[in-house]
This record gives C-alpha cells, structure tokens and sequence, in this order.
C-alpha cells in the first residue's frame, strides 16, 4: 500500500497492492495494521458496497459531527469518478474539491477523513 498526499489535509489517495500469478489476482481489501502504519487510524463500524450502472451519480452524502464518518472508497470491478468535497468550516481547504478516477484496473483507492461530501459517477 503506498499513500500519497494530496492538496487536500487529510485527503489521500491509496494505491493498493495487488498479487498475480497463473492462478489469478489476489488482494486485501482492509489490513488495520498497514492502515495504521501509515497514521491512517480508524475503528471501522461499517463496509457498504454500492453496485451501480453506468452513467448513475451517487452523493453528495455527509454526516454532520457527531456522526461524522472517515470513508475508504475502493472499486473491485468496473471505474467510477470519484469526488470529495472539503466542508469542514475550520478548514483552510473548505469548499477544494478532488476528482479522481477509480478502477479495477488503477486499484486506487481514496481515504476520505469525517467532514467532506462525496460522491461519484459509476463509469461502467
């Protein structure tokens, strides 16, 4: 896993590991320990899957304080265009954005820290 930063503070975009070999492809969707490694702390209380047909715009969803949510936003088939917005009033970001693809094929994921929108676009 290699997380890099982005003009957003808390905002990252996670570029997962992946294992092939003539069997197939295999990897982790969640390992606290590499999370935390990287200062990327949570108790995870939820895991959703969204299935979405092409061209459908979920979001923009947000829980006010306190029940704020971190969101780990990951595509396993098909891409999606992915969006975070900063709503956080005490933020020197409040109102950037970030836009980004992610697909099975990039096998980006998106950390999304408690007070941002978000939404996205299924592609496929």
């Amino acid at each position: 896993m290699k997380k890099t930063k982005t003009s957003i503070d808390g905002l990252f975009i996670i570029e997962n590991t992946s294992f092939l070999d003539q069997r197939g492809e295999f990897m982790e969707l969640w390992n606290q320990d590499e999370f935390e490694s990287e200062n990327l702390n949570t108790n995870a209380t939820q895991d959703n899957i969204s299935i979405s047909k092409k061209n459908v715009i979920r979001g923009l969803h947000f829980q006010n304080q306190p029940y704020g949510q971190i969101k780990y936003v990951r595509v396993i088939q098909g891409s999606i265009l992915d969006v975070a917005v900063d709503i956080r009033k005490t933020s020197d970001t409040l109102g950037q954005h970030l836009a980004i693809e992610l697909s099975k094929s990039n096998n980006y994921g998106l950390w999304i820290p408690s007070g941002f929108a978000h939404g996205f676009l299924s592609l496929e």
